[in-house]
């Protein structure tokens, strides 16, 4: 399974509305429940009014177009990066998963899925 590392840097945080989101980003995921507003971009294109905001993460996604019938992706990736004390915040979207570290851990994380099997491009 490839793994595409996502280049740039990126921010968590939540926003009071989507009208403080520039849509036209390149990179940016949201997510709306009755409770919150969160954010996933660009850290530089972090809204400059947030709720709370979170810096310093790094991704990569799963290449290609996951099936809905596959099952335990993410569980094994996550799995993999618990046994190695490296938390994660994982976003899915309707054809892929996405994972972020900490900017910190992000050559480490990606050095053990390689190791586990997993082809970094």
């Amino acid at each position: 399974m490839e793994l595409k590392k996502i280049e740039y840097n990126l921010t968590v945080c939540k926003v009071r509305n989507v009208s403080a989101i520039d849509m036209t980003s390149e990179f940016y995921f949201i997510g709306k429940t009755d409770e919150e507003i969160s954010l996933v971009c660009k850290t530089e294109d972090t809204p400059s009014e947030t709720v709370e905001r979170y810096d310093g993460w790094k991704g990569f996604r799963i290449q290609g177009t996951l099936d809905f019938s596959l099952i335990g992706i993410l569980s094994k990736l996550s799995g993999i990066l618990a046994d190695h004390q490296i938390g994660i915040f994982a976003v899915s979207t309707y054809n892929t998963d996405y994972i972020l570290v900490k900017k910190e851990n992000f050559d480490r994380a990606l050095q053990i899925l390689a190791l586990e099997g997993y082809s970094i491009v």
